[in-house]
């Protein structure tokens, strides 16, 4: 049976803003700006092979099933202000995974990031696993009409 995946080799971090005449249409938009709204995006669970190393730029088939782990959010109150971030802790040990938090809330950038940097600090403990590194991408956004925030790891091969 042939593979619908293979192990990604490569992440990229983004993170996307947007307002729209829907919600549905505000988070389309936020996937536009960061980038990837061309794709089929799979949600996947936390884990950033190891050894996957992170650029800053691919080039995406447009339509191509994309493994992506993300935080969203959308809301319809005006003046509201809505954040999404991600974050990825790296072992110490690079043999093994690393692990990828995703966090959303009505608050600003700032609160998002330190908590979801904390959430994967939190879940490498858990793992019993030192450290070395983590790394994380937030954004928001102060909704207008229909507002939507979104913020990702994508891996690829």
């Amino acid at each position: 049976m042939p593979m619908i995946f293979k192990t990604p080799t490569t992440y990229f971090m983004t993170c996307g803003v947007s307002e729209g005449f829907t919600l549905l249409n505000a988070f389309d938009g936020a996937l536009m700006d960061a980038g990837i709204g061309n794709t089929n995006l799979v949600r996947m669970s936390s884990i950033c092979p190891p050894h996957a190393r992170q650029v800053f730029s691919v080039s995406l088939p447009h339509g191509a099933l994309i493994p992506v782990a993300y935080a969203s959010i959308t809301s319809a109150q005006p003046g509201q202000i809505i954040a999404a971030g991600v974050a990825i802790a790296f072992p110490e040990d690079e043999d093994h995974a690393g692990l990828i938090m995703e966090y959303s809330a009505k608050d600003s950038k700032e609160v998002v990031e330190a908590k979801v940097r904390k959430m994967a600090e939190e879940g490498m403990k858990m793992r019993g696993k030192a450290v070395r590194e983590i790394k994380s991408s937030a954004t928001q956004h102060q909704v207008k009409e229909f507002g939507a925030a979104f913020a990702a790891v994508v891996l690829w091969e």
